[in-house]
Order: structure tokens, then sequence, then C-alpha cells
């Protein structure tokens, strides 16, 4: 099986490469695509198709650690705002999306969901991670979590 086949499973036995630091309540994650830089997605410790379906101190742990992973966010790349998502409309297992969101976006774009973006940004090669373009964020990131998270 690919790391990407089970983005949970493979954070949990360390083969997905993504995972940026494990932290109490799930996986800080770097973002598949960068075309936002910064994007991250926070997997949980286990797999569950639903926030609700979690335990309160499961609940509260993750939703805290998507909290601090949006600090880190807005430390290393300096947002204007972050944009909080749990879907789980078209990946049906739990997971929090943080999306920084930037002035220099196009204005129409600024007011409206990640999710309405062209579909290349999502599919294109030249918006995917790369780590000699995005593994300075990518470091920003942990390094934050390093020294802030307890």
């Amino acid at each position: 099986m690919e790391w990407f086949e089970n983005r949970i499973l493979s954070a949990i036995n360390g083969s997905n490469p993504m995972v940026i630091k494990e932290l109490n309540g799930g996986y800080a994650v770097f973002g598949d695509t960068q075309f936002l830089p910064g994007y991250c997605v926070l997997l949980p410790k286990r797999e569950v198709g639903s926030l609700n379906e979690l335990p309160l101190a499961e609940r509260q742990a993750f939703l805290t650690d998507m909290s601090i992973l949006g600090d880190a966010i807005l430390n290393a790349v300096d947002p204007v705002r972050l944009n909080y998502e749990i879907l789980g409309n078209g990946d049906h297992f739990l997971h929090a999306h943080i999306f920084p969101r930037f002035n220099w976006e196009p204005e129409d774009m600024q007011i409206m969901p990640v999710w309405l973006y062209d579909i290349s940004n999502w599919k294109d090669a030249d918006k995917r991670y790369q780590p000699e373009k995005h593994d300075g964020i990518r470091q920003q990131i942990l390094s934050y979590l390093e020294t802030n998270y307890v």
C-alpha cells in the first residue's frame, strides 16, 4: 500500500512523508498542494469518520492541536487570516484543513472558500509540494511546534 492510500495509517506507522510532527491529538501534515503556501492538514491519531466519533478528551486534543498548528502557520507565512475546515465530503475520514489566506490572492477569491479555486491548483505539478521550494516553510512550522508546543 502506498502512503497516500491511507494517510492516517501511514502517519501512525511512520511512512507518511508529509508528516511534520506528531501532536497530542493528531499529526500535523504538510499539504500536498501549496498554491497557498503553508497549507497543512491535521490528521487524527486513529481512523474515525468524524469529529463526533471521538470521545470528548480526544476531540478537545484534536481541536486544540488544530489551533496550535494554525499558530505555527501564522508564524511561518504571515497570512492575513486562516481558514479552518473539517469537511469529510471527499475523503470520508476525520481531517482538518488549515489554509493560510493572503492579500495577493485574486480579489474575487479572497472572500471565497479555497475549494472554488480552479481545479488546476489541486492537480498541476507546479502547485504540488516541492521540497526545494517549500521545505523552508515546512521547517518554520516544525520549529514553531517544537519550541511552543507542550
